[in-house]
């Protein structure tokens, strides 16, 4: 898997800055996140047909060569999670999500979205990352959510959509179909 350098530089920053704020972990408590102790997923690759940590499920919309990478820093009360990707068809709108489950050979393994509060469909509970590629198919997003994960409950993946959220209405949350996925680590 080859992945650029780029994505390294993003990932290897970020973890140097997660590790140089985090202190010593606090014990778990109740199997809830303690107050201070700072929780860090991430993930990157090239998407493929034969890496389980980062499949392309459609070609079409995620060419050979798609990449993506994605952090996550949970602390001090609130979630920060990063998108960075490339490769995929220019100037469209796509959605991404973090799901509960890790990625699986069938679209649908990945599990429905990570909930903070389960049953509540919206930007506030979910970590919604749609972005829209450049001319050359490279596109970020980032959210921040007013809560932190908890250790016994963490999202598993990120999926990309065939669409970005629709963010009303009886559809709430819906995407489109699941183009490729990242398994979180």
């Amino acid at each position: 898997m080859r992945v650029p350098a780029f994505l390294l530089a993003l990932m290897t920053a970020t973890t140097a800055l997660a590790g140089a704020c985090a202190g010593p972990p606090a014990p778990v408590q109740n199997a809830k996140t303690a107050p201070d102790e700072t929780v860090n997923l991430n993930a990157a690759g090239e998407f493929s047909a034969d890496d389980p940590g980062a499949i392309a499920y459609d070609r079409k919309l995620a060419p050979q060569g798609a990449q993506a990478s994605v952090t996550i820093e949970s602390g001090d009360g609130q979630t920060r999670t990063s998108l960075v990707v490339e490769g995929l068809l220019p100037g469209r709108r796509y959605g991404a999500h973090l799901h509960t489950k890790p990625c699986g050979r069938k679209p649908d393994d990945a599990g429905p979205h990570y909930q903070h509060h389960p049953g509540r469909i919206d930007a506030d509970s979910e970590v919604w990352l749609d972005f829209t590629t450049d001319d050359e198919g490279a596109g970020r997003s980032s959210a921040r959510n007013d809560w932190m994960l908890e250790r016994a409950k963490l999202p598993g993946s990120l999926v990309i959509h065939s669409q970005p959220t629709t963010t009303s209405g009886p559809e709430v949350g819906q995407a489109g179909a699941r183009v490729a996925c990242l398994t979180l680590k």
